[in-house]
């Protein structure tokens, strides 16, 4: 029995020395000050759906315990956070927050349990030198099953949706990425790489600012409308030829 808890052990230190963090481990820069207005925002404007310590409220909100920085920013800085009341999906709308108020926040519930942060040596800023093709490939992969190959959204069930990426800055997709809001799932390190996301924000940039080189694409919804489009005018065209036709006759 010695032996056995031994060599799970052995197993375990081994794993943790050599596997991959699931997180980029880099410190996140929060001062004991920014912690102290975090707290000051929260227990004015916070506490009611997640409690004193950000433990949770029942029927209310989650625990914010462990959630991490990134959770907060995203979920503030997009104006989905505060809710007025529970519902299927938090909607994208205007910040009750500015982006210094939303930092000051996170500091503070970083403090109460840590979790994922978009890492400090990641420039989202510049994106040039971002393989734009590869990122193309991860996004087919991972997400145009949900936002649509245009990134335009979907819908999903019980009156959930995947939202549209157009209005969604690079931080915030990466920290979507990190930390799986609403139905989404989440990508950490050890799934897709600092490097990776930064080619899937790249890409979904790049189809948001390029225009469509078809001509006319329908919304660039996909087969569907364009489906829908041909079939009508085809019917259209069906009867009018019937029509001329039997006119000649």
């Amino acid at each position: 029995m010695l032996r056995f808890i031994a060599a799970l052990s052995l197993v375990g230190a081994i794993y943790t020395a050599f596997a991959p963090g699931i997180y980029a481990d880099e410190p996140k820069g929060f001062t004991a000050e920014d912690i102290a207005k975090g707290k000051a925002i929260f227990d004015q404007s916070c506490i009611t759906c997640h409690g004193n310590n950000a433990q949770g409220v029942d029927d209310r909100g989650p625990s914010l315990i462990g959630v991490g920085p990134a959770a907060v920013e995203f979920q503030v800085n997009t104006g989905r956070m505060p809710m007025a009341r529970q519902e299927a999906q938090a909607e994208r709308k205007t910040p009750m927050f500015t982006p210094e108020e939303a930092y000051f926040l996170a500091a503070y519930i970083d403090s109460l349990g840590g979790g994922p942060a978009v890492p400090k040596g990641v420039d989202l800023n510049d994106l040039s030198n971002a393989d734009v093709a590869t990122g193309g490939t991860l996004f087919r992969v991972n997400c145009s099953s949900c936002h649509a190959f245009s990134t335009g959204g979907g819908a999903l069930s019980s009156g959930k949706y995947a939202p549209s990426l157009f209005p969604a800055t690079p931080t915030e997709i990466y920290q979507a990425m990190l930390t799986g809001p609403q139905n989404m799932p989440v990508f950490a390190d050890n799934q897709l790489t600092p490097e990776q996301k930064r080619d899937l924000i790249a890409y979904i940039k790049y189809i948001q600012n390029d225009q469509a080189q078809g001509g006319w694409d329908l919304g660039a919804f996909g087969p569907s409308t364009e489906g829908l489009a041909i079939f009508l005018v085809g019917i259209v065209a069906l009867a009018v030829a019937t029509l001329w036709i039997a006119g000649k006759s």
